[in-house]
């Protein structure tokens, strides 16, 4: 028996282990002691300790649980379970797929989908309501795009949506329409909010459908935590009451939508953690811009391919001196979505004004993405001690068109996870699933090569850009904690902390990088406690 009272513990045996240490350095362990879920010690003389269960290792790789700083839980779900556009292959080839599938749903009211993207076709063209009325008329279709920033639709759904050629685009947002002004069936950003209005009510049986087929995918593919990037009310309520009866599968930090109506009521409840570190809210996801792929992030200077347009401001400046003094002022983390170099720069601005006014900067306030951003404001993250919330496969999915849009010399200070990181900030990485594949190894892989999963380009994209494998694991793991207030509890397996621990096939810090990709899952768990075992 040791000095440290422990009994009945658990003993994680025969592995090669990697962690954090304390001071970020990089270990290696080939034992664990748990002990209420809980880490006591690595690499133990096994006699000192009163073992009650041993969980043979078999040998294989054991790293912590992997955070994910940006994701959708619930939109992941949904993504699950309606039709999945990724890999369609033209405008004509989803219309199939949403025809399949509508086919085997034949009592659905509104079929809805996600994943297209035009960018991947061969015309590049946005699709229009016509290619879908071919293959659905009689009931409404409305189809995300892959990045959630443009909406889909055919005209069963303009039409109960009320949308006409007289119908204005609203601020921050756009209503593509044709030479002739008519709608073409494809709605922007803030536009898309004129065919969501008219979807079907989530329900909270819809919602716990969602949260397991989320969660049982997250799981098997080693996320044990997540930062849930913009919440309403009402998931608000669904995870409190989810997070009470401990029915939450994945360790979830989430972020209040700043467009809720609710936000003061939820500012106003102030920080709520439950005990187990399930749920944790005390922060409020903003809207500064759009994406890049559908021209819908704002830029300081126009598009290269697109002269006459300069993307779109979600969050105008007029109403954003309110927005960040009630949430810093609410003492409320606040992470703000920008992806083109203006709204980048309009954020920092305002964090800057804030804090000089306000006070707040020791939030740990983000700018989610900060994909595109002027080469002269790089270095004010770290100056204002604002993260840069990235995810890498953005720019492996992004690699085909960025230049396109923005053109090379903007390309200076886009996607620079390197050039931000030396810069002496926290670099938190996640992958904003279900926009782009959850599985984190894909994201690990992305970092460290800067080349998609066909190892293209062979030098890989801007690789001076690219990450050792040791940062980028620190940004899945201890940054991403960190950013989530949670390092104390998360983000390395360490004295006191949760014995959230994968068993994987393959060693990262050894194998080539061009492999780390294809890492398996072999066993996920949570407080010690298996959840996931590969069959």
């Amino acid at each position: 028996m040791t000095a440290l009272g422990v009994n009945a513990a658990t003993l994680v045996n025969n592995v090669k282990g990697y962690t954090l240490n304390d001071s970020g350095k990089l270990t290696t362990f080939n034992n664990l002691v748990i002990d209420h879920g809980k880490v006591v010690a690595a690499n133990v003389d096994v006699n000192d300790y009163s073992i009650d269960k041993t969980i043979d290792g078999e040998g294989k790789v054991m790293l912590p649980g992997l955070i994910d700083a940006h994701g959708h839980l619930l939109g992941l779900g949904a993504n699950l379970l309606e039709v999945d556009l990724r890999e369609s292959t033209s405008a004509q080839n989803a219309a199939k797929m949403v025809a399949d599938y509508a086919f085997a749903k034949p009592a659905q009211a509104w079929i809805t989908g996600r994943g297209w993207n035009q960018e991947l076709w061969s015309d590049r063209a946005f699709p229009t309501a016509q290619d879908l009325d071919k293959v659905v008329a009689d009931r409404p279709v409305a189809l995300a795009r892959v990045d959630s920033h443009a909406t889909w639709v055919n005209s069963k759904a303009m039409e109960l949506a009320g949308i006409t050629k007289d119908t204005k685009s609203p601020a921050g947002g756009e209503i593509i329409k044709d030479a002739n002004g008519n709608p073409t069936g494809v709605f922007i950003d803030n536009a898309s909010l004129l065919i969501e209005a008219h979807l079907p009510k989530a329900s909270n049986a819809v919602y716990e459908q969602q949260l397991q087929a989320a969660g049982e995918h997250l799981l098997s593919n080693g996320i044990t935590s997540m930062h849930d990037a913009g919440i309403g009310r009402d998931v608000y309520d669904f995870y409190l009451k989810e997070a009470v009866e401990g029915d939450l599968p994945v360790r979830v930090y989430a972020m209040v939508s700043a467009t809720d109506p609710e936000l003061s009521t939820m500012l106003g409840n102030g920080n709520i953690r439950d005990a187990n570190d399930f749920l944790y809210i005390r922060s409020v996801k903003a809207y500064g811009d759009g994406a890049l792929g559908s021209r819908g992030a704002a830029l300081l200077e126009p598009y290269s391919d697109a002269p006459h347009q300069h993307g779109l401001l979600l969050t105008q400046p007029e109403d954003m001196t309110q927005l960040f003094t009630t949430v810093l002022g609410a003492g409320f983390q606040l992470n703000y979505h920008a992806i083109g170099d203006k709204a980048n720069h309009v954020a920092l601005n305002e964090f800057e004004t804030t804090f000089e006014t306000l006070g707040g900067a020791e939030l740990r306030n983000r700018i989610e993405h900060a994909q595109v951003i002027a080469p002269d404001d790089l270095a004010r993250f770290a100056e204002l001690k604002v993260l840069p919330s990235m995810q890498p496969t953005h720019a492996t999915s992004d690699k085909n068109m960025a230049e396109d849009r923005i053109g090379k010399d903007r390309m200076k200070g886009a996607y620079a996870w390197k050039t931000l990181l030396d810069s002496g900030i926290a670099l938190p990485l996640g992958s904003d699933f279900p926009v782009e594949l959850a599985n984190p190894f894909y994201g690990l892989h992305a970092a460290v090569t800067r080349q998609d999963r066909n190892n293209q380009p062979v030098k890989g994209w801007y690789a001076h850009e690219a990450l050792t494998i040791e940062q980028a694991f620190r940004g899945f793991t201890l940054d991403a904690a960190y950013a989530g207030h949670m390092e104390d509890t998360l983000g390395s397996l360490t004295k006191g902390k949760w014995a959230d621990f994968i068993l994987v096939d393959q060693d990262i810090f050894t194998i080539k990088p061009e492999d780390i990709w294809k890492t398996k899952v072999h066993a996920t768990y949570v407080a010690g406690e298996q959840v996931f075992e590969a069959k």
